[in-house]
């Protein structure tokens, strides 16, 4: 039998580090120096000596870059537009985003149905969230009589008053005068002549399964919604801000539909801010509310964190902001 000879391996010798270059470190470009730094938290503090006192690094430097965007979009009388899921109103924040419109610092707010279901709930009733498995096993998800009764003939009503869904809502929202009524982000928009828009995937709403609900209707006034948005992003260019908070999908789509049809239509929607703040990450918030959109010009922030202790932080970075300029 022939045997076989293996191979030799290539021998190496250890690389010779004695003449490896080096310079002085006062010559290096560095990241992160002494001047950002965070500092030691004192009891009695005010809340802006808290926000001085954050380290000028990654997230807690683009919290304050942000706010100071927002801050700059309403020095200038641009859009700065919400757009936001129904998790928002449902971690209690629907006082924070009112406060937030009636000090013209959001000018629009974009959503989908569940915001609406959730929104007219708190303020007619007071509470709102089901417990879903339970319901579920009954066929009794989803059946409230009066949220859906209500919400849809909201919707067929405004559609002669050629109002979109949002609009609708929030004039029925008024018009009933419920007990929370202050607790309601669609009827302070009527109130203030803000443009509030409800991006509806038909199927996705409890209100879609009522006996009330028309298709056709609810066809015709989300569409009108998101004509209406699209009138609003196409003011975003030289300094607007949008912000995706709590949508993973739905409204990042809508968002990257009405900036192209802006576009289209000659609107020049460049050097402007988006931002994307959730708990976590996902690819559309990402790509079609951060990266892409701004691409051409602009910034964008992703800020990670629970909705129920970013959105006042940041809201309140924002008021301090505000206040510091006038001071």
């Amino acid at each position: 039998m022939k045997k076989i000879e293996k191979p030799k391996g290539r021998e190496y010798q250890p690389l010779d580090f004695g003449r490896v270059k080096t310079y002085p470190l006062k010559d290096r470009p560095s990241k992160v120096s002494v001047n950002a730094l965070a500092r030691a938290w004192r009891a009695g503090g005010s809340f802006q000596s808290f926000l001085e006192s954050l380290p000028g690094i990654l997230a807690s430097k683009d919290l304050r870059g942000l706010a100071q965007a927002i801050v700059a979009a309403k020095g200038k009388g641009k859009p700065v537009i919400l757009g936001m899921g129904a998790h928002v109103i449902k971690v209690g924040l629907s006082p924070v985003v009112i406060d937030l419109m009636e000090r013209g610092i959001i000018t629009a707010l974009a959503t989908h149905g569940a915001a609406a279901v959730h929104d007219f709930e708190l303020s007619f009733a007071g509470f709102t969230s089901e417990e879903v498995e339970a319901a579920l096993e009954k066929g009794e998800f989803g059946m409230a009589e009066e949220t859906g009764r209500i919400i849809n003939e909201a919707v067929r009503e405004g559609i002669p008053k050629g109002w979109g869904l949002g609009r609708a809502l929030g004039e029925k929202i008024l018009e009933l005068g419920p007990e929370y009524l202050d607790k309601s982000l669609f009827a302070a928009g009527a109130r203030l002549g803000l443009p509030v828009t409800v991006h509806v995937a038909v199927g996705t709403d409890i209100f879609h399964m009522h006996p009330a609900c028309n298709g056709a209707s609810l066809g015709d006034a989300t569409y009108r919604d998101f004509r209406l948005l699209a009138s609003v992003v196409a003011e975003l260019g030289g300094g607007g801000v949008y912000l995706n908070v709590g949508s993973a999908v739905l409204l990042p789509e809508v968002f990257l539909k009405a900036l192209t049809v802006a576009r289209n239509l000659g609107h020049e929607v460049k050097d402007f801010v988006t931002a994307n703040l959730d708990f976590i990450q996902h690819y559309r918030p990402l790509q079609n509310v951060v990266k892409r959109p701004v691409a051409a010009g602009g910034k964008g922030y992703a800020l990670t964190g629970h909705h129920e202790i970013m959105v006042p932080l940041l809201a309140a970075a924002v008021i301090e902001e505000l206040e510091g300029l006038r001071a």
